[in-house]
C-alpha cells in the first residue's frame, strides 16, 4: 500500500476549512449562495494542476472531473463516481473559520479558544482517537469538516492516482455538489453526462462506516393566513396568524415523534423555523421515517390538526403543503450489493474494521440510488457535525483515503455492467 501524504492531505483540508461556502435556506437561486462556486472553481483550478481530465464547473457551480483507467485493459471495467458536497450547514456561524490543529491529542476535554469545550463525557468517541491529529476550530464557528473532509479525501486521492500511474483502477469519476446541507445537493447531476455504474458519497462520520439505509423524508410548509389590522380597531377584526401557529406547534407530539424523543429505527415530525406576523405566518417541519409509507401518515397528522387549528380561530385558513426530499437509501443498493460488498472488502484487504449503519439522516447518495446510481456513503473523519465543537480526525481522513484506493482498484476486477 503506498503511503498517503499526510502533511499534504492536512493542508489541502485546511485550505478548504478555511473558506465560508455556508448554503442558504432562504435563498431562491442555485447554488444557494454564490460563495460556494468560490471552492469549486478552486478544486477545478487544482485538479486541472494534476493532470485529471474533462474539468469543468457548470452552470449550477458543480465541479466534474475524470480519472482515466490507469491501463487498457480496466478501462472497460465499471466507471465509478466519487462526491462530496462544498457546502457547510448553515445552523452555526461559518464565517472567518480558524482551524486548530491537535497533534497526538492526548486524551480528556478539549478546551476551545471562545470557552467552548468538547467534552469526553458528551462525546465519548474521543477516547478511542488518543494519540490522532484532532482538527478544530476556535470555538465561534463550525469547522466545514461536513463536508470539506470529504472533498479533501477525494482530491488526495486524485493526486495520489495521477502521481501514481502503476496503482490500477478504472474509471473514476469526480463531482463536487452544492447544497447539500439544504436538501438540493443532487437537484443539478446530469447522471447520464456522469454515466457511472456505482458511485459513492465520502460524507460519513468517523471511520470505517459503510452507510446502508436512511430516512426517508419529506418536507412540510404550513401557512397560516390572517387578517391583519391595527390592534386599536382590531375588536372582532383581527384574525391572528402568529395565535394561529403557536396552538399547531403546541398540539404536535411532544412525548414522542420528535427528534428528542426517538432513536434507531423510529421516525419523527419536527418543526424547525416558524416565521411570519399577525397577516401570515409559517411553519417549516421535516418528516422523516425509514418507512415511506409512515410519512404519508404524518402529512395525515399535520393536516388534521391544521384542521382543528382552523376551528379553534374562524376565519384563519391554514394550508399544508408537502415536498418529497429523499427515499431509503437500502431500498436502491438492493439493486447492486456488490457496492455493499466491494466496501466491505476493502476495508478487509486494508486491516481495518468496519460495520454497516443506518444513517438518521439522508445523504445525495439517498437521492442519487432512488434515480438509479446506487450510492453508499463512507466515513471521512468528520464529528459533532453542526457545531461550533465540530472537530475532524486527520487519521480517519487518511484511513478514509486509503480505502477509496483499494476500493476502486476492487472495482476495475469487475466485468464491464
Amino acid at each position: 500500500m503506498i503511503e498517503i501524504n499526510r502533511q499534504r492531505l492536512l493542508e489541502r483540508f485546511l485550505r478548504y476549512a478555511r473558506l465560508d461556502t455556508a448554503a442558504d435556506p432562504r435563498s431562491s437561486t442555485y447554488p444557494s449562495s454564490a460563495k460556494q462556486r468560490q471552492l469549486t472553481e478552486l478544486l477545478a483550478e487544482e485538479l486541472q494542476a494534476m493532470g485529471a481530465t474533462d474539468v469543468s464547473v457548470d452552470e449550477h457551480a458543480l465541479a466534474y472531473a475524470t480519472l482515466p483507467a490507469s491501463a487498457a485493459d480496466r478501462a472497460q471495467a465499471p466507471t465509478v463516481a466519487l462526491l462530496s458536497h462544498v457546502d457547510t450547514s448553515p445552523d452555526a456561524p461559518s464565517e472567518n473559520v480558524q482551524p486548530q490543529v491537535i497533534d497526538s491529542y492526548g486524551g480528556g476535554d478539549i478546551p476551545l479558544a471562545s470557552g467552548e469545550v468538547i467534552t469526553v463525557e458528551s462525546y465519548p468517541t474521543l477516547n478511542d482517537l488518543v494519540g490522532t491529529t484532532l482538527i478544530t476550530t476556535d470555538g465561534t464557528t463550525l469547522l466545514g469538516g461536513d463536508d470539506k473532509a470529504g472533498v479533501a479525501i477525494i482530491m488526495e486521492l486524485a493526486q495520489t492516482l495521477l502521481e501514481n500511474p502503476s496503482l490500477p483502477h478504472g474509471p473514476i469519476k469526480i463531482i463536487f455538489t452544492c447544497d447539500e446541507e439544504i436538501g438540493h445537493g443532487t437537484d443539478k447531476i446530469d447522471l447520464d453526462q456522469v454515466g457511472a455504474d456505482v458511485a459513492y458519497t465520502v460524507d460519513g462520520g468517523g471511520a470505517g462506516v459503510i452507510d446502508v439505509e436512511t430516512f426517508s423524508a419529506d418536507g412540510a410548509t404550513v401557512t397560516f393566513h390572517g387578517d391583519n389590522i391595527h390592534p386599536a380597531i382590531a375588536k372582532d377584526r383581527m384574525i391572528n396568524a402568529v395565535r394561529g401557529a403557536g396552538d399547531f406547534l403546541a398540539a404536535l407530539p411532544r412525548s414522542e415523534q420528535t427528534p428528542e424523543t426517538t432513536d434507531g429505527r423510529q421516525g419523527f415530525l419536527h418543526a424547525n423555523s416558524i416565521r411570519g406576523g399577525v397577516g401570515q405566518a409559517t411553519v417549516d417541519l421535516i418528516l422523516r421515517s425509514f418507512d415511506a409509507e409512515d410519512l404519508a401518515a404524518y402529512a395525515d397528522q399535520l393536516r388534521q390538526i391544521a384542521t382543528e387549528v382552523e376551528a379553534k380561530w374562524p376565519g384563519l385558513k391554514v394550508d399544508v403543503e408537502i415536498t418529497k426530499q429523499y427515499r431509503n437509501l437500502g431500498e436502491g443498493l438492493a439493486k447492486l450489493p456488490e457496492s455493499i460488498e466491494l466496501a466491505k472488502a476493502a476495508f478487509d484487504q486494508l486491516g481495518k474494521p468496519w460495520t454497516t449503519e443506518i444513517v438518521r439522516g439522508g445523504t445525495d447518495g439517498s437521492v442519487l440510488t432512488e434515480k438509479g446510481l446506487p450510492t453508499p456513503n463512507l466515513s471521512s473523519g468528520q464529528h459533532n457535525i453542526h457545531s461550533v465543537r465540530e472537530f475532524a480526525c486527520l487519521d480517519q481522513m487518511i484511513t478514509a483515503t486509503e480505502h477509496l484506493l483499494v476500493l476502486t482498484e476492487l472495482w476495475s476486477q469487475q466485468a464491464p455492467r
